[in-house]
């Protein structure tokens, strides 16, 4: 899956830096551009708690989503 073309951007040699999209986006500020992210990160977590609740350990064959990175 491809982030949308908003959050995309092209270092020199082509490549995605997806730190300087983020930047980008709020017009250079670190703390805006972390607080964003934040914010995003609690958002998800609240929602895979939510499914958590509402999927049943059948449909998804055991698989148990958890909030920690491995």
């Amino acid at each position: 899956m491809r982030p949308l073309p908003e959050y995309e951007a092209k270092t020199n040699d082509g490549k995605d830096d997806a730190v300087s999209a983020a930047l980008a986006w709020h017009d250079g500020d670190a703390k805006a551009t972390i607080e964003t992210l934040l914010a995003d990160c609690a958002h998800l977590r609240r929602q895979l708690e939510m499914s958590r609740s509402a999927i049943s350990r059948g449909f998804v064959r055991g698989w148990d989503p958890t909030q920690q990175r491995d």
